[in-house]
């Protein structure tokens, strides 16, 4: 492989692909063993069958997108836009007054010269908006996480994590020193007993609110009880809930029917709210002041933009002045769950917009997946190590922005598609 390689490297005839800027000098050797190791770890990833693809999108995040090399509109159906405010036009004007008053960015962290009076004027509408004592904000919520664990545990804690967590609680959970426990996904039994043999100083379990590819949502309420009675702190990341999850938007908790379950939120603001960037913690004053000290991503990365502060707040106004985005999000996913029900497929989830369309073989995926494009509907399969072996998807997204003849539309395809392919048999 690493021979094959270098010899296309060194062919510069009519199927050469680099520039001539990168051939004026002879290729330094430890740049040469790089592309060798690293030619074939990518091709390990190909037979693997998880290399990614990405389209490239020639129109603004909508519930219809163009496609670069595409001719035509795809109806999408794979976006976290859950309430259809990426597009906004509020959101957008927002955006765009935010950058004429505030300017495009900072050019510093917050403790030096990053802090405007509008991200503190955000942090303080996400306290109130989830009822916590202080917020801090960050690049995204994969900041948020990273910056967690390592800044509030020492080896003298235990942290206690579901084992579907997102990929950035699991990175952030690798920085910190403190002892770590797996138990498996939604398990309050196993939970229970490693909670009851922890010696730890502080006990902190973490888990998604809404788990990302399966649509699954935490038991809240058990958690919050092992927590009680085990002396232990209840982390919830709430990005696939934040802004539309629970009658006005709370998230998890308050779908669940606990508010104020969780002790620290974790969530983004690159999804339902405003689908920009961002990311914050909200909890406790002193965590929040602890963080602002010594949360290394929150100390060496540059604040957030103005114009996507901007966006965020105007976001918040929309969520907290209408339930109707939320009803309708709930009237989509419950029509397209129950159309997919009646053509013969099963949709996994916990009556949620993300719903993953289980095939189980990894190639049925990919053919459901690539017949949905040709109808013109933008999905996506995933297969392992993504998930599971065996359990392979095509995961849906609805939202808010939909409308009925969308969600229908896209029921009519998945029932035709599926038939084609031999999902569900005639």
């Amino acid at each position: 492989m690493a021979l094959r390689s270098q010899l296309l490297r060194n062919v510069l005839n009519g199927t050469q692909v680099r520039h001539l800027h990168e051939v004026k000098r002879q290729e330094r050797a430890g740049v040469a063993k790089l592309r060798d190791v690293l030619e074939d770890r990518l091709q390990e990833i190909k037979r693997a069958k998880t290399w990614k693809h990405e389209r490239v999108l020639t129109s603004p995040q909508d519930t219809r997108v163009r496609v670069q090399g595409a001719q035509g509109e795809f109806l999408n159906f794979c976006a976290n836009n859950y309430l259809g405010l990426s597009n906004h036009p509020e959101v957008v004007e927002a955006a765009r007054e935010g950058l004429k008053k505030y300017g495009a960015g900072l050019s510093s962290v917050r403790f030096i010269c990053g802090t405007q009076s509008i991200h503190k004027e955000l942090e303080n509408r996400l306290s109130q908006f989830h009822g916590r004592e202080d917020t801090i904000l960050y690049g995204s919520c994969f900041d948020a996480n990273a910056g967690l664990f390592e800044s509030m545990l020492t080896p003298e804690d235990a942290v206690f994590s579901d084992t579907l967590n997102h990929a950035s609680i699991i990175d952030g959970i690798r920085l910190c020193k403190a002892q770590k426990y797996r138990y498996p996904h939604r398990d309050l039994t196993e939970l229970e007993h490693l909670l009851a043999h922890s010696e730890a100083r502080i006990k902190l379990i973490v888990t998604d609110g809404v788990f990302s590819m399966d649509g699954t949502v935490a038991p809240i309420k058990g958690l919050r009880d092992l927590a009680d009675k085990y002396r232990a702190l209840l982390v919830v990341d709430d990005s696939h809930a934040t802004g539309f999850f629970g009658e006005t938007g709370r998230g998890t908790e308050e779908y669940c029917g606990v508010m104020g379950a969780a002790d620290i939120i974790c969530s983004t603001l690159g999804k339902a709210v405003s689908g920009a960037a961002g990311g914050y913690t909200t909890g406790p004053k002193e965590l929040v002041t602890l963080l602002r000290n010594v949360s290394r991503p929150y100390l060496f990365s540059n604040a957030p933009p103005p114009p996507v502060v901007a966006a965020s707040l105007k976001s918040l106004d929309l969520v907290e002045r209408s339930g109707e985005l939320r009803q309708r999000l709930r009237q989509n996913t419950t029509a397209f769950r129950e159309g997919l029900k009646a053509a013969g497929l099963t949709v996994a989830g916990d009556d949620h917009p993300i719903c993953p369309v289980m095939v189980g073989e990894a190639s049925l995926a990919v053919d459901l997946a690539s017949g949905m494009l040709e109808r013109g509907v933008y999905v996506v399969a995933f297969s392992y190590p993504v998930v599971p072996k065996g359990a392979a998807r095509v995961r849906v997204q609805l939202s808010a922005a939909h409308s009925p003849g969308d969600v229908t539309r896209a029921v009519q395809a998945f029932a035709e598609v599926a038939k084609n392919v031999g999902i569900v048999k005639n």
